[in-house]
């Protein structure tokens, strides 16, 4: 059973060989295969003619290196989370390939991103942040380590780090940074504009020349050589303050005169030319106002070949670089990417997409299947001498640019600069893993610029070509065409099935419509009936109110009706015989000194109030209920008895 220890180094190596940087996918595989290394690779890459062999115990047998950039990439499978996977030669035992080590250093106000393999130590980590902070390694302490303060010398695979870490840089030695004032007067000098009135040694000529403060020292030697034919390396200057020792320094800082300083540039002569300079002087300038072929016969007096003075006379013709360095929005760096690039190689180029890197995937891929598009990634180096070729020849060309237009989305990146470099590494080790980002590290300047073709997948983006600038016309025509061939069989199926997943989604929709128009009558039944029943209830409690107060009403007028006298009676006595609609009579005996409104109030309280009946009278036939009710029933003619009849009035 493998230590602790031993499992960290091989789940390291695993990670390393296979680019799954999920580690509970890769403890998982590694656990399956009972920590055996070899076993556990062989399950996630397949070999073509046989299986690796090896008791994992720390040596390495020696076999042929694998060169990633010499073998293409295949197809990624649902196993793996690397979008780029290299095939192996069979038979060939697994060397560790370096692990990848994110590192974000902060100090002050500034953050600086690191990527160093593993076998790296800590000590080259000051170095590359004593370039990006220009703080002394000797000054600088870096904190932050989980296992407390390490040494210089110490390997960072020693430390177990895990992929991304965090530290901070301290300089207890160091004064404060400026003050606000001071940072306030530099960031005005660089609004400001300077007149540097330069003076061309050897013909006596002057130029005046207006720049900004935030132009640098290269900027202005790179504008003098287009006046002068004087390459920057050939150049020697006079005028300069002493604190000018870097070219990348800003005209603000370096100290010269605002608003005028005079400055003087000449040829530097090699020893030959020292020597015979007062005798030949005249025939010197001649020379250095000749064509760049000198540039090249001499250059060997410097120590250096011709594959840097290409580099140089390249980058001494341009005006400003490619991509702005640091830049915060990727959409403002690429809208100067695309205005640098028209401006040295003309209006007939790709159009590039603005906008992140993120961006250009959701425009490919994120779409529906028959819109989508390859992704090509176009990778520039201003350093390279294949790349004023590759884009004024072939880039450029009618036939790339209207065939890139119609089936790909073009995005773009500078990697001249370090800062850029990093950034551009770090997104591609996110998106493509690893092994994509260690092929793009470990190319070299001469083979740049590359072209990435990416196709999206459902699980990961796969790198379909990898493209150097070595190459023809005819030869990316045809490497774009097998890359679009491929993607068009990958979007047939996609095509297919999404068609079929629209047409499942068609019919659940127009199931869910009928559902939702059945629910909506049935609930529209339902409120009705409970409309209907609810207008019911409302009438049947109006028809109880209205009973209960009539019954209230017959009550009190049933109870207020004096009581019946006697047939034997000293008064008169009225007999009354009252006739109802339904054909019962009523009988009561009334004194004939009551009043019409007593025998009123005795029909009303037998349920027949008047104002609902009438009470009619038979011979003569006349409506009792119209003659005034204060009468007495002698007046009224309603003595010594009567039959009347009560009918509902209209």
């Amino acid at each position: 059973m493998a230590s602790n220890m031993d499992r960290e180094m091989i789940l390291a190596d695993f990670q390393a060989c296979t680019g799954i940087e999920n580690i509970d996918e890769a403890i998982t595989l590694l656990e399956q295969n009972n920590w055996d290394l070899v076993a556990a690779i062989n399950g996630v890459i397949p070999q073509e003619n046989g299986i690796l062999q090896s008791d994992y115990g720390g040596e390495t047998i020696p076999g042929p290196a694998f060169d990633p950039a010499s073998h293409p990439a295949p197809a990624t499978t649902p196993s793996s989370s690397s979008a780029f996977r290299p095939v192996m030669p069979s038979r060939q035992i697994v060397e560790r390939q370096p692990r990848m080590l994110d590192f974000r250093v902060e100090y002050r106000d500034r953050n600086v991103d690191v990527v160093l393999e593993d076998s790296c130590t800590v000590g080259e980590i000051k170095q590359i942040l004593e370039n990006e902070l220009q703080i002394p390694v000797s000054k600088m302490l870096l904190k932050g380590w989980k296992t407390g303060d390490v040494e210089d010398s110490t390997v960072l695979k020693s430390l177990h780090l895990p992929k991304n870490n965090s530290l901070y840089v301290l300089t207890p030695d160091l004064p404060p940074p400026s003050s606000s004032s001071h940072a306030g007067a530099l960031q005005e000098s660089l609004n400001q504009n300077f007149m540097l009135i330069i003076t061309h040694r050897e013909v006596q000529r002057e130029y005046n020349l207006n720049f900004s403060g935030s132009s640098t020292i290269q900027e202005v030697k790179r504008n003098v050589y287009d006046l002068t034919s004087i390459p920057v390396r050939h150049q020697l200057w006079e005028g300069w303050p002493p604190s000018a020792t870097d070219d990348s320094m800003c005209l603000a800082e370096s100290g010269i005169s605002y608003p005028c300083h005079r400055l003087t540039v000449g040829r530097r002569s090699s020893p030959a030319q020292t020597r015979e300079q007062s005798e030949e002087q005249s025939t010197d300038v001649h020379m250095v106002s000749d064509s760049d072929g000198d540039d090249f016969e001499d250059a060997t007096e410097f120590g250096v070949d011709d594959g840097e003075v290409f580099g140089m006379a390249s980058s001494a013709l341009r005006k400003s670089p490619m991509m702005p360095e640091n830049a915060e929005n990727e959409g403002d760096a690429l809208l100067q990417f695309t205005a640098e690039f028209s401006s040295r190689y003309g209006d007939c180029h790709p159009v590039f997409f603005i906008g992140s890197l993120e961006a250009a995937f959701q425009e490919a891929f994120y779409v529906k299947a028959r819109d989508r598009k390859l992704l090509a990634i176009y990778l520039h180096h201003d350093e390279s001498v294949l790349t004023n070729v590759f884009c004024s020849q072939m880039l450029c060309a009618e036939s790339i640019v209207s065939y890139l237009s119609q089936n790909f989305i073009t995005w773009a990146w500078d990697l001249t600069k370090d800062a850029n470099r990093a950034r551009f590494l770090t997104m591609c080790n996110r998106h493509f893993g690893s092994v994509v980002a260690q092929t793009i590290r470990t190319q070299k300047t001469d083979q740049f610029p590359l072209f990435l073709i990416i196709m999206g997948k459902r699980s990961s983006n796969e790198v379909l070509n990898v493209i150097q600038g070595n190459t023809t016309v005819d030869e990316l025509m045809m490497r774009l065409m097998a890359a679009m061939e491929i993607f068009s069989a990958q979007q047939q199926e996609d095509i297919k099935d999404e068609d079929e997943r629209e047409a499942r989604e068609n019919v659940k929709r127009e199931q869910d419509e009928a559902y939702r128009l059945s629910l909506e009558a049935d609930r529209a039944k339902r409120e009705a009936h409970e409309r209907e029943m609810a207008e019911q209830f409302r009438l049947e409690q109006i028809r109880k109110e209205q009973e209960e107060e009539r019954e209230a009403i017959r009550l009190s007028l049933e109870q207020a009706l004096p009581p019946e006298p006697k047939e034997e009676n000293a008064e008169p006595v009225s007999k009354l015989r009252i006739r109802t609609p339904s054909g019962e009579f009523l009988e009561r005996r009334f004194l004939a000194s009551n009043k019409l409104q007593i025998v009123f109030d005795f029909v009303a309280s037998k349920g027949f109030p008047w104002d609902e009946f009438k009470l009619l009278s038979t011979f003569p036939r006349r409506d009792v209920t119209q003659l005034d009710p204060n009468k007495s029933l002698l007046e009224v003619k309603l003595f010594p008895q009567e039959t009347l009849f009560l009918e509902a009035k209209e």
